[in-house]
């Protein structure tokens, strides 16, 4: 429906009028490509999430609330995003008031003391992490990117490349404020007996479960405002020294810091290493970043990446440079670390543990990841984490699929068979062609490890209708492997369930069949009841799972 003139001049009353607009251009701006997999498909896949009937930008928490009792009144329902990564911050049914909080975007406390930070949505990590830099803190960044919110992975998913040293979003919540599905605002953790931001939980029950959980509401339960995170200790400079240009950025830290690739002769002494690591605890970073770009393709694309003079077209030349070939076959199996001393004896420690543990597994350290330049490059990538746009780098698009996370002990069964299924598909011509191995992921997944985020990229053009309907295809044929060998969900199609071909919402019965299946349906059962005490108007969509059956 369109806006009524009364109920549009009771929104604009809220955020003034430079703030509010129901302008189809404007609207038409704010549509996000959907699919049956992916929100990175281009143009040629000409299904998009429904029309907002208006776009909203507030300015702080009680405007939020009163938009959110106005919708309530009229019948509209509410989505609310922080930066707009992902296509579940868009809506997905008609009537809908797209709330867009780049406006709340201050960083409202520090707490060099205590270690915390408070930030409203459109704060990015790139921000925070710049400004707690100069206390000696440091902050959880996601694998989403730099360019990021904090407070938006408390509402969804969390780990990261720092999460073996600081931890999983859910392990960093502290306190918050959260304006309910019918317009309350609560404040909860200590700040909700006005004992400040620095606890999670009481006195009495914490709701942070209901918020957070591991996968979080994504959007469908109201809208989080503020919150407290827990931040980390930074023993580096106040700014980092970046040096260089495009795309070869790099920085020199002091000799307390030390970053590595490590390859290893098996993928069976991969893993092994990673547990040593997590026993011995040492690491500041751990991750399995460069992979991402093939395994076949990787050593000369840092190369290109590294040396200002190169460009992508040097590739085929470069994959033919004896050195680029050993640097290929060094890292088959390979992840990052960055190793981070507190003091002198530390860093000291801390490289003994590592040398032990490469001597135990076979290990070494990656000769050509040693060259001053790219070791000074991947520091920086790593610790900063703005180089995300390389996700894009082959042809404009890509999608990660075949998430086999867990113990990586699961996951190294499992990853030739991916690479060669992957491999056959790569000869279709309709993606790149990377080696079938192009796995990347999170060594550690939560505070002091346990865990491997497996996820690879398939990388096609956004702007070939033949590629992109190819990879569509390689994505369903991908989930029909992934469910015949029982490797988990397949990654690129974790929010296909929620939505139709057409972008809109799934009807309430399939939702019940299909949650009728898992395992534990009275889970869905259960959170019916939430979402009936927290959202008795249903403002919220179908990305809060429940069951009506």
């Amino acid at each position: 429906m369109a806006l009524t003139k009364k109920i549009y001049q009771l929104f604009e009353d809220i955020v003034g009028p430079e703030n509010i607009s129901n302008d189809p251009v404007v609207l038409a701006s704010y549509q996000n490509p959907i699919n049956r997999a992916s929100n990175h498909m281009g143009p040629f896949y000409d299904v998009f999430t429904p029309q907002a009937v208006a776009v909203l930008l507030p300015a702080c928490t009680e405007e939020v609330s009163n938009i959110i009792k106005v919708c309530n009144k009229y019948g509209l329902k509410l989505k609310a995003f922080s930066t707009g990564w992902s296509g579940m911050g868009y809506p997905c049914e008609d009537d809908t008031i797209q709330l867009d909080l780049r406006r709340m975007n201050k960083i409202i406390q520090i707490d060099d003391k205590n270690c915390f930070a408070v930030i409203e949505p459109y704060v990015i990590a790139a921000v925070l992490q710049a400004e707690l830099m100069k206390y000696g803190l440091n902050t959880h960044n996601i694998g989403a990117g730099a360019q990021a919110s904090p407070l938006a992975s408390c509402a969804y998913l969390g780990p990261g490349p720092d999460s073996v040293f600081m931890g999983f979003s859910n392990e960093n919540l502290l306190g918050g404020e959260w304006v309910l599905p019918n317009g309350e605002i609560v404040r909860f953790g200590t700040l909700g007996s006005g004992s400040g931001w620095h606890y999670g939980e009481g006195p009495g029950p914490s709701v942070r479960a209901v918020l957070k959980g591991l996968l979080g509401s994504m959007g469908a339960m109201g809208v989080i405002t503020k919150v407290a995170l827990k931040v980390y200790p930074w023993p580096g400079p106040a700014v980092l020294p970046v040096k260089g240009t495009i795309p070869a950025y790099y920085t020199e830290l002091p000799d307390n810091f030390k970053y590595y690739t490590l390859g290893f002769p098996t993928w069976q002494a991969f893993a092994d290493a990673q547990h040593k690591i997590w026993d011995a605890q040492i690491g500041y970073i751990l991750h399995r970043q460069f992979n991402k770009m093939g395994c076949d393709l990787k050593a000369g694309v840092i190369r290109i990446l590294t040396e200002s003079d190169r460009h992508l077209n040097d590739l085929e030349e470069l994959l033919e440079d004896p050195e680029v070939k050993r640097h290929t076959e060094e890292a088959r199996h390979d992840f990052e670390i960055v190793l981070a001393g507190m003091t002198p004896r530390d860093i000291e420690w801390q490289e003994k543990a590592l040398e032990e543990i490469l001597a135990e597994t076979g290990g070494w350290k990656v000769k050509a990841m040693q060259d001053p330049m790219r070791n000074a490059w991947g520091m920086l990538y790593l610790i900063r984490w703005g180089h995300k746009n390389l996700n894009y780098l082959y042809s404009g698009s890509y999608e990660g699929t075949a998430g086999m996370s867990g113990s990586p002990d699961f996951g190294i069964q499992h990853i030739d068979k991916v690479k060669a299924f992957k491999q056959e598909w790569d000869k279709k011509g309709m993606m790149v062609a990377d080696g079938g191995d192009s796995s990347m992921g999170s060594v550690g997944v939560i505070g002091g490890g346990g865990g491997f985020g497996w996820e690879v990229h398939a990388c096609f053009d956004s702007h070939s209708k033949e590629s992109v309907e190819g990879t569509l295809e390689f994505f369903d044929a991908m989930a029909k492997f992934m469910k015949e060998n029982r490797l988990g969900p397949e990654k690129s199609k974790h929010m296909e369930p929620m939505r139709q071909s057409d972008g809109r919402a799934t009807p309430q019965e399939a939702r019940n069949k299909m949650f009728g299946a898992t395992p534990f349906p009275i889970v869905y059962k259960y959170q019916k009841k939430v979402k009936d005490a927290f959202d008795p108007y249903d403002l919220g969509d179908v990305f809060y799972k429940y069951s009506t059956d």
